[in-house]
């Protein structure tokens, strides 16, 4: 991470690339027990959390991010009735789980609430569903909730984490699958960011393989752009525990009675068939 005296700049440096933002003031900035968090005011992107120095959310382009965590597994699912997100502490992928009415129950398990209490500062938008009666926040160790979850009682787990490191870096390995496909039903989908597909493709092909030791049947990388993350690419990759994910109720994606930004139904079809650059390496 580099701040000039008006830009922010999180420089990728195995990449050799970087990203910068023009700032407008500094808003906030501590020390929270598991990371720092800093909030920023750009001139074209709004509002801007940074943790430990690496760019987490703007107001102009969440929409891209919270839309493709959320509405792909769900339209996937046969019945997404209970849903756990793991981290998610801005809220925006709780929102829009929140927007399908079939979901009974969504809990958020985020390890550091503070992340949480800035976000519905600086962010309020993506918290409007924080006090809607089916969703439950929870500030505890995502992996512990999952491993003391009751067996199969979820639909559908959404790991919204940072990047593997710090906190979440438990949230990447076989361990953890494991436990996942545990508190998963019959038709259960966990969904997992999975960084650049232009960057990161062996870290995807290792969560792969360990989702696949941990007792995963089928698996599926969607990508969708993200300006604010590393090559301005992203993923999302889902692991079911039967082959459901060639399902789609597409009927029901097409009539939602929510608006959308970016997801759509055809945005679906499209996102579910893997780039090529990624079926190469992860056959």
């Amino acid at each position: 991470m580099a701040l000039g005296k008006e830009w922010f700049t999180e420089v990728c440096e195995e990449h050799g690339s970087a990203f910068s933002l023009k700032v407008k003031q500094k808003l906030h900035e501590e020390q929270t027990e598991f990371q720092k968090i800093e909030v920023y005011d750009t001139t074209q992107f709004g509002k801007l959390m940074i943790i430990d120095g690496f760019t987490m959310v703007s107001t102009r382009d969440n929409f891209l991010y919270h839309e493709m965590m959320s509405h792909p597994v769900l339209y996937t699912h046969p019945a997404p009735n209970r849903v756990l997100i793991i981290g998610g502490g801005d809220c925006g992928t709780l929102k829009e789980v929140l927007k399908h009415p079939e979901v009974k129950l969504a809990q958020q398990v985020e390890i550091d609430e503070r992340v949480t209490r800035l976000s519905e500062q600086y962010f309020p938008e993506l918290c409007d569903s924080n006090n809607d009666p089916r969703a439950a926040l929870h500030f505890v160790d995502g992996l512990k909730w999952v491993k003391d979850a009751e067996a199969g009682y979820y639909d559908v787990i959404i790991i919204d984490s940072t990047d593997p490191i710090g906190p979440a870096e438990g949230l990447f390995n076989e361990a953890f699958y494991r436990d996942c496909r545990k508190a998963l039903g019959e038709n259960g989908i966990l969904v997992q960011q999975s960084e650049s597909p232009l960057y990161h493709v062996k870290l995807i092909k290792a969560m792969r393989d360990a989702m696949g030791k941990a007792g995963f049947e089928q698996f599926r990388t969607l990508d969708f752009p993200q300006p604010l993350y590393p090559s301005g690419w992203w993923s999302a990759t889902m692991a079911s525990k039967q082959g459901v994910l060639d399902h789609f109720r597409e009927e029901e994606s097409q009539n939602k009675s929510f608006a959308t930004l970016y997801y759509s139904s055809e945005r679906h079809k499209v996102s579910m068939v893997e780039v090529p650059l990624l079926a190469a390496v992860l056959d």
